[in-house]
């Protein structure tokens, strides 16, 4: 794994009596989308806010490129972009015009640099629009190149598909993958919503009650997914003594003509097989890979990731 561009510590944010963050302590290295997923309320936007120096940290380190920011604050936000909630610009100015006023807050972002970053978030129709016209789609393109101008080694979003279609989110999705590969950022987004989280991220931290639960990466997943077979028969009954007898039956269950049981995909042919020597017929027979929500809600004991 490359060089760590974000490190949590025992990040933790106490409010009277509650803990709201636990004990935060994990890695994001460069180049990678990683998903702070978890349930509303769960601590995802307080973590957020303290790493970019919004509220204080009641205990615990953010490290971002080696620099504390408890300590060296300012010179730690150099190295970050970030969203959170949503992107604020002033709609009665065009994007260039948002973008060119962002860019004098910082030393070096020259016109050639802007005109990279339109291209790069796919705004080059629309610039010099007002910002009013925009759709929320297209303001979330202009708030992450806005993010982005002075080259942050990090980018963070906090529930950047909030009110988006479909196709911003998809849109969105894409632009953050080629950010990734062309400008070798880190991007942090955190979400509720798994089915979104699935197809960005490489990798999440599942966080409740303030707690980090687990990190998985989604390749690793998906490739550990089981696989469970569905078979509809003629005569349920008969087919389940069979393939109890046959297989080690697990898991299997019965619901009217339909039996489930948990198998390689590639046992399918042999339980074919099985099924039509002994003259019981099959209607059907597939396979359903064991969904990553599925193996998520197993790992938060089935509470409320949607």
């Amino acid at each position: 794994m490359s060089e760590a561009v974000l490190q949590l510590r025992n990040l933790t944010k106490t409010i009277g009596m509650r803990k709201i963050v636990d004990n935060l302590t994990f890695d994001v290295p460069a180049g990678e989308i990683f998903g702070f997923l978890g349930p509303n309320g769960a601590g995802k936007t307080t973590t957020i806010r303290m790493i970019v120096g919004l509220i204080s940290m009641s205990k615990g380190e953010a490290i971002i490129k080696g620099v504390s920011v408890r300590s060296h604050f300012e010179l730690a936000m150099t190295h970050v972009g970030a969203i959170v909630e949503n992107p604020e610009m002033y709609k009665f100015l065009t994007g260039y015009q948002n973008l060119i006023h962002y860019a004098r807050r910082h030393n070096g972002i020259t016109k050639e640099r802007i005109k990279e970053v339109v291209s790069l978030l796919g705004l080059q129709n629309r610039i010099h629009e007002k910002v009013k016209r925009y759709s929320l789609g297209m303001r979330q393109r202009l708030g992450v190149a806005q993010a982005i101008l002075h080259r942050p080694s990090l980018l963070i979003l906090d529930e950047p598909t909030n009110g988006l279609d479909p196709a911003g989110i998809r849109e969105l999705r894409d632009y953050l993958r080629k950010l990734t590969k062309e400008e070798g950022i880190s991007v942090i987004v955190s979400s509720h919503l798994l089915s979104e989280m699935e197809l960005m991220c490489d990798r999440v931290a599942i966080i409740q009650a303030g707690k980090l639960v687990d990190i998985r990466s989604l390749q690793e997943a998906r490739s550990q997914a089981q696989t469970k077979i569905v078979i509809e028969v003629g005569d349920p009954a008969a087919a389940e003594q069979l393939l109890s007898a046959a297989m080690d039956g697990s898991g299997m269950t019965v619901s009217g003509n339909q039996l489930e049981l948990t198998a390689d995909k590639s046992a399918i042919p042999h339980i074919t097989k099985l099924l039509v020597a002994s003259e019981i017929e099959v209607f059907g027979i597939h396979a359903v890979q064991k969904s990553l929500e599925d193996q998520f809600l197993e790992i938060t004991g089935g509470e409320m990731i949607v």
